[in-house]
């Protein structure tokens, strides 16, 4: 029996109260209907006794208290799902919007997920090629992980997401797909992810889901967990390997505070809410995979870390859930290098597992550790030569400044365009360690030294 509510005890922003509610459940989905005979949609964000709070997904304005009348749908939010939704461009909550029309589903899952049993996953193992050297070298992505990109306002994350997307790719099979969310972004740059893809070819592996920034945040809010509910299905239903980017996550989380503000809950750190730690716990641990699965879920979160501050809850709490993290230097962006990878803070934790024979080459492992070893050297060059000169250097130093520079300028830097193979980034870092002298290589054996310094 569906039952109608007539009225409303109380509006405040994009938030109505109504009491003598029995029987909600947190999440679930509500209609409300107008006297102009329009809807619209809400969904419970809060409930005391029998009184509920639902948030309305395209806001108040001209909302009655006395005539609005509301039905509770006796479920959460689903989204409908079909191999079609490929090569798609979807609004915040999964509705078309590229006038391709809608999408005639398989089958409607719960867009909060279902939990993994911690039992069922697999390690990951394995990588995805980007064709990026600083990334694929030395924080390599595996499948299955979450590896996030820390950048700043301002700074190339954009640019580096659509060059991710467009040159991602598997080394075994072609069942690789990209599902692709933009939270908060404006005309301009939502139009940029878009025209991007269909300039390169791209879209018939993309999954696309943007948000804009006059966008309500209750769909900026649900835009994750939508896009996320669309990866599991490409990968745990269709078996692909799916790479999803979801940018920028500091718009969602500026968009929780404001709708826990609006709530009237008690702020955290920075005005954040208590469970940022958990909700983000929510959506990152939705990567993984699944025993008896062919499909992966891979997650590349980017966040502009407000005033460069890597303290800050988003990047601190971030880090904590995540396996490593990309770092992007604000020196290195405004002296022309892109992509502007800071090395040293940067770290695939997964790394170990997933690169060497049977996965990329057996020299990546020791060429990644000697030339993270030989540019931390550079660093400390660079520090004494501010010091006392760099003409009063030792040879050996002199030849570590010149190094640091050929590896920011040949290894780091790469064009926007430039898709290198995972062998030729490996060559190009045996190249540069061959200015180095041989007694210099302490984290490579003499096997390898033999086969590959040599060589070059």
């Amino acid at each position: 029996m569906i039952i109608e509510h007539l009225g409303l005890t109380r509006i405040n922003g994009s938030l109505v109260v109504l009491d003598g509610i029995r029987g909600a459940a947190y999440n679930e989905m509500a209609e409300l209907r107008l006297d102009n005979g329009t809807s619209r949609t809400g969904r419970v964000v809060q409930i005391d006794g029998e009184r509920v709070v639902i948030q309305v997904f395209e806001g108040t304005k001209g909302i009655s208290l006395v005539n609005t009348r509301t039905r509770m749908s006796g479920r959460p939010m689903t989204l409908g799902l079909s191999p079609e939704i490929v090569g798609r461009v979807f609004d915040g909550l999964g509705r078309p919007s590229d006038g391709l029309g809608e999408v005639f589903p398989l089958v409607r899952r719960d867009i909060n997920g279902l939990p993994i049993n911690p039992v069922s996953r697999i390690y990951p193992r394995n990588y995805i090629n980007t064709g990026i050297s600083s990334i694929d070298c030395l924080t390599t992505l595996i499948r299955g992980q979450k590896l996030p990109i820390f950048s700043g306002s301002g700074m190339k994350h954009n640019e580096l997401a659509v060059q991710i997307v467009r040159q991602a790719s598997i080394s075994d099979g072609d069942n690789f797909a990209v599902v692709f969310a933009a939270m908060g972004v404006k005309n301009d740059v939502a139009d940029y992810f878009r025209r991007s893809f269909e300039r390169s070819n791209v879209m018939n592996k993309v999954v696309m889901f943007l948000n804009r920034a006059n966008d309500p945040i209750i769909e900026r809010i649900m835009t994750p967990k939508v896009a996320l509910t669309a990866a599991e299905y490409l990968a745990f239903d269709l078996d692909y390997n799916v790479l999803v980017i979801l940018t920028d996550m500091t718009s969602y989380a500026e968009a929780l505070r404001e709708f826990s503000s609006s709530k009237g809950e008690i702020p955290g750190r920075k005005g954040f809410p208590g469970y940022l730690y958990s909700d983000f716990a929510s959506i990152y641990e939705r990567a993984g995979i699944i025993e008896g699965k062919k499909g992966s879920v891979t997650q590349i979160p980017i966040l502009t870390m407000p005033n460069d501050d890597i303290t800050n809850p988003v990047p601190d709490l971030t880090g904590y859930i995540t396996e490593g993290q990309i770092v992007l230097d604000r020196t290195l962006d405004t002296t022309g290098v892109y992509p502007p990878v800071s090395i040293l803070p940067s770290l695939s934790r997964l790394m170990k597992d997933g690169i060497g024979a049977g996965y990329t080459r057996e020299d990546h492992s020791m060429l990644a550790n000697q030339l993270f070893s030989a540019y931390a050297r550079v660093q400390e060059a660079r520090s004494l030569a501010g010091v006392i000169g760099e003409d009063e250097l030792s040879d050996a130093d002199k030849l570590l400044l010149k190094f640091g520079a050929e590896f920011e300028a040949r290894f780091i830097t790469q064009g926007p365009n430039e898709n290198r193979s995972i062998e030729q980034t490996l060559d190009l870092g045996w190249r540069l360690l061959s200015m180095l002298p041989r007694e210099q290589l302490d984290r490579v054996d003499d096997k390898t030294i033999e086969k590959y310094y040599k060589k070059f």
